[in-house]
């Protein structure tokens, strides 16, 4: 199954927000709604378009959900954005 376009899901500044929030350190849902001036539920929601375009990955540690940058998920960008410094 093909990926979502990771384009469209870093578009929306939540989730570039929280891409650079996990790009500090993985967190929890909960540390992440901290920065943010919508719900925790609005926040799982974005975390789950960033996961489905495989740009962050999730663990859970207990009744926690660890949420972290996939590198190998951002490939995709790196690549199509990489064609205009050739």
């Amino acid at each position: 199954m093909a990926h979502p376009d990771p384009f469209t899901a870093i578009a929306d500044p939540n989730r570039r927000f929280l891409l650079e929030e996990l790009r500090r350190a993985p967190r929890t849902v909960n540390e992440l709604s901290e920065g943010l001036p919508i719900s925790r539920p609005a926040v799982s929601q974005h975390l789950k378009a960033l996961l489905d375009c495989n740009l962050v990955s999730v663990k859970s540690e207990g009744t926690k959900r660890i949420y972290a940058i996939n590198a190998k998920g951002f490939d995709r960008l790196n690549l199509w954005l990489d064609q205009f410094w050739s």
